[in-house]
């Protein structure tokens, strides 16, 4: 029972001294991340959206320009290029992934000997930094000495320049994210395991096929996964910049975007814009489009959801 009296003339509680303490002692042990948030989230997400209406380079006070960044945005040429990239791979390459993150966990959820390892092989790649994983697959793509096109060169198969041209550099990207979809395939594994086996049991006995138990029983029981897989695949997707920055070379001062700028995606242009070019002004004008376009996708997503993804109560 609360020890508060209460204000003859309010009617509030009036709270004790022990409370009073424990709530400036609580308030202390939350200040740090309290601080963190107003410094490293509330202030740059303000301070970006008042820099975007500035012409700004790091070195020189802040020059007011109005909407004049936004206005050369829709004459640029490579942010048009750049966002095509990135809706490639939000609409192509993210539906891939999550199809075989949905296919891999079917597997991994079969009764045999040995299944915990097959899912602890399938999840290692997972594990393995960004970065590292680009390097290493730099070097299997490499078109002169790279393990894939040894293996094509053997098989009498042709073996393209998968990062030197244009048409191959975007499936090199999507067979990099296909080999880490293990993440993935472990919240589908979770869910999987989650649905209820008397409804496979009751519709066998029905006579139901496996492609009907699939498609009324385990597709309807992921639903809620695959919402928020879908979501967190589009956010991204929107947001790939690491390992298009490694295999282009980036990181050895190489040309960012790749041949014919088909690896120029939008983090990437911003990144660009921001810290090679010093256009700061320019750059938070490009991330606050960039944030309109996620949160136009999501809300979609979401508003669409209520027609396919059912919960339990449903």
């Amino acid at each position: 029972m609360s020890t508060d009296t209460l204000n003859a003339r309010t009617g509030r509680p009036i709270r004790s001294r022990k409370a009073r303490r424990d709530f400036w002692v609580g308030t202390a042990f939350a200040l740090p991340w309290i601080v963190g948030f107003l410094a490293f989230t509330v202030y740059p997400f303000f301070g970006s959206l008042y820099f975007s209406f500035t012409s700004y380079d790091l070195f020189n006070s802040p020059q007011w320009v109005g909407l004049q960044n936004y206005t050369e945005i829709l004459k640029d040429e490579t942010f048009y290029k750049s966002l095509r990239n990135t809706f490639f791979m939000a609409f192509i390459s993210m539906p891939i992934g999550l199809l075989s993150s949905l296919l891999i966990a079917l597997l991994l959820n079969v009764k045999v000997k040995g299944i915990a390892f097959y899912r602890t092989v399938y999840y290692l790649p997972a594990v393995i930094p960004v970065v590292a994983s680009a390097i290493l697959w730099t070097w299997l793509l490499n078109p002169d000495y790279g393990l894939i096109n040894m293996l094509l060169r053997s098989l009498h198969l042709p073996d393209p320049a998968w990062l030197l041209d244009p048409r191959y550099t975007k499936p090199s990207l999507i067979l990099m994210g296909l080999w880490g979809s293990g993440a993935g395939s472990l919240i589908f594994l979770a869910a999987l395991q989650g649905i209820p086996q008397q409804f496979y049991e009751a519709a066998s006995i029905d006579g139901a096929s496996v492609w009907r138990r699939f498609w009324h029983i385990t597709l309807p029981g992921l639903s809620p996964v695959l919402l928020f897989q879908l979501i967190m695949g589009l956010i991204g997707s929107f947001q790939i910049f690491t390992e298009s920055f490694i295999l282009t070379g980036g990181n050895q001062g190489g040309a960012l975007g790749g041949p014919d700028h088909s690896l120029m995606f939008y983090a990437v242009y911003l990144y660009q814009t921001a810290f090679m070019y010093l256009k700061m002004g320019y750059a938070s004008a490009l991330a606050w489009i960039l944030f309109v376009i996620v949160v136009l996708m999501t809300v979609l997503v979401l508003k669409t959801s209520a027609r396919w993804v059912y919960y339990g109560g449903d």
